[in-house]
């Protein structure tokens, strides 16, 4: 089995070897960056299955760093800081991060997040070798067949539509904007993308939904954009 790897970025060296040792007690793999520059840096060189990562940084902060990753890849990020307030939490997860740890954190709860995170991620994760096949209380995506069932009932969806729904269900929970979801979807700026991306939304809601005015699966998040309800 390949061995997972964690990039661990934090401008705290001693925070970046204390989480180092802990991780490596469970055979995991650990990477270090002291900000969010050279964590990008070293995304783009190394295979990497998580991310924790702290906020307040040089150079980059932690927020930032969260949105550029989101742009290009799916893995997992675990946001660590000393800032606690709610506002903080939700703007973090709304960028795109998994999970949320305040510091100071009990290192073995860590791990079991982190351990977490890295099951989710092999089971319906994007990266090389994860499974194909991702289902969703009912709701199937087939990303080798190109197939969507409900229920076991086949649902037929366009190339759009599909790609719509593997985006949401890739990232299953996770609140992607409509500009989010326009350029990683028709992979071009997403200016004036809020008609377009609804009336797909709509379509989509049609196909996989028994009650689509009540949706089980595909939700809207006001102001925000749209998720799959985990």
């Amino acid at each position: 089995m390949e061995q997972r790897v964690v990039l661990v970025v934090d401008d705290d060296k001693e925070i970046r070897d204390a989480i180092e040792i802990y991780l490596k007690q469970e055979g995991i793999a650990v990477l270090k960056a002291k900000d969010g520059l050279e964590a990008l840096e070293m995304l783009d060189s190394n295979s990497v299955h998580l991310i924790i990562l702290d906020i307040m940084m040089p150079r980059l902060d932690g927020i930032t760093a969260t949105y550029k990753i989101r742009e290009q890849r799916n893995l997992p990020i675990l946001i660590l800081s000393a800032k606690s307030e709610d506002s903080d939490k939700i703007l973090g997860l709304h960028v795109g991060a998994d999970d949320y740890m305040t510091k100071p954190f009990n290192p073995m709860e860590l791990v079991a997040r982190v351990k977490s995170q890295l099951r989710r991620y092999v089971t319906f994760g994007s990266y090389e070798g994860a499974k194909k096949i991702i289902n969703l209380r009912g709701l199937v995506l087939d990303q080798e067949a190109k197939e969507v069932s409900v229920n076991g009932e086949a649902v037929k969806l366009t190339p759009i539509e599909f790609k719509i729904v593997e985006l949401l269900m890739t990232n299953v929970g996770r609140v992607l904007s409509i500009h989010d979801i326009y350029e990683r979807v028709w992979k071009e700026p997403g200016y004036n993308a809020e008609n377009t991306v609804a009336v797909h939304i709509r379509k989509i809601r049609e196909k996989i939904e028994i009650d689509p005015k009540n949706p089980r699966y595909l939700k809207v998040v006001w102001g925000i954009g749209y998720k799959m309800e985990k």
